[in-house]
């Protein structure tokens, strides 16, 4: 397959997964006004968020199962016909509840390109490649909470709150329909006619090494970005324009290292890499909780030090996200779907503990980060790793 056919493929994954973030970054600016356009209120308004990552973690799981029965280009256009359907039918609704229902079934069918995107470029490339066509991959994903909201609230102005899902639609039929005359291209999934089982990788000491210090490593950040907007705002008396300069801030570094870790890689080879990431993350929190242990309360602040976060992160997501498809052991899909569930329960689970303490300070949440990144290290530590040097 020539290199331009494999970039085409990863385009189409691109945007099929770029999909599943905009279904919530576009519609996010609307929510605030839906309980008066749909009857409905604020409280109910949230779980319009809400359902969508309930649907996506189900998502997940269920075609994380069923891979090794269905054609990979199968199951995408399934998922992205799915994923326009439910989109367009929510342009239709006059109350909360039924788009509260439809948000459940949106994320469903965006687990879809989630769980086969990585699994697939893991085999158009070797792990050099994959590795930095994972970087390149996930630095296009973190424009999309920056810049998501953005285009939603330009998007919001000018056509109203529909306007975001009829994008979605489009977005979703349009990739559905690229990938009907061309699925010949992407290539056939490892485990296709192997049942294989989640019990198999849940048991398997190196693969719970690559996924659960992804999820914490990860998770950890994602947490502390939660928590951000209602600390500085509410505890600090700051504005949402802190929260937005330590993203822009974040966004950045993650950019600049993820597209610059295939050569560290190449280098030093992929485990100093994770190891480095790792660390550098640990020690990021650390003084993030040295801060807030201080009594500092400087939005500015914060959002400097977490800019090494976000660096950390760029250097080791990669790697670490391909060990893990690797450790499991020909089951990439499955693979690559528990480990987004086990970041969206640490996310969820981090998120909810912090819930009443976020108005109180940045002391509480520091310290949950601080662990999640320490616990990230001693996963490092205590189970055991691939080697250093995979065959292509």
């Amino acid at each position: 397959m020539s290199l331009s056919v494999r970039i085409f493929v990863c385009g189409i994954l691109l945007f099929a997964s770029l999909a599943g973030f905009m279904a919530t970054d576009l519609v996010l600016p609307a929510v605030p006004e839906l309980p008066e356009i749909l009857n409905g209120s604020a409280t109910e308004t949230q779980y319009i968020l809400a359902a969508f990552i309930g649907g996506h973690a189900l998502g997940l799981l269920l075609f994380g199962a069923i891979t090794w029965r269905f054609r990979r280009p199968h199951i995408l256009i399934v998922a992205m016909v799915g994923f326009g359907l439910s989109s367009f039918m929510a342009t239709q609704v006059t109350a909360i509840w039924p788009l509260v229902i439809l948000r459940v079934f949106q994320g469903v069918f965006a687990a879809g390109s989630t769980v086969i995107a990585p699994g697939i470029m893991r085999q158009l490339f070797s792990e050099k490649g994959a590795t930095r066509a994972l970087g390149i991959f996930s630095s296009l994903e973190a424009l999309a909470p920056a810049m998501g909201p953005i285009i939603g609230y330009w998007l919001l102005d000018i056509g109203g709150w529909t306007l975001s899902f009829y994008i979605l639609t489009v977005i979703g039929a349009a990739v559905a329909a690229v990938v009907f005359f061309v699925g010949k291209w992407i290539p056939r999934s490892k485990t296709e006619g192997n049942r294989g089982s989640y019990r198999s990788l849940l048991k398997s000491k190196v693969y719970l090494r690559y996924s659960l210090s992804q999820a914490l490593c990860v998770g950890g950040l994602i947490v502390l970005v939660f928590s951000a907007p209602a600390i500085f705002v509410r505890a600090w008396g700051g504005s949402m324009t802190h929260f937005i300069i330590m993203q822009c801030a974040g966004v950045a570094c993650f950019i600049i290292a993820s597209n610059s870790t295939s050569y560290f890689v190449d280098r030093f080879g992929a485990e100093k890499v994770i190891w480095l990431g790792t660390f550098i993350s640990m020690i990021a929190a650390l003084l993030i909780l040295l801060y807030a242990l201080s009594g500092g309360q400087e939005p500015l602040v914060v959002a400097a030090l977490f800019a090494p976060l976000n660096l950390a992160l760029g250097i080791r997501g990669p790697p670490g996200f391909l060990r893990a498809i690797i450790a499991g052991g020909g089951q990439d899909d499955r693979a690559s779907s528990l480990l987004v569930l086990a970041l969206f329960a640490a996310v969820a689970g981090g998120t909810a503990i912090l819930a009443p303490f976020v108005e109180h300070g940045m002391v509480e949440t520091a310290f949950a980060v601080f662990l999640m990144e320490l616990g990230a290290v001693g996963l490092l530590v205590w189970l055991p790793g691939l080697p250093d040097k995979l065959a292509s």
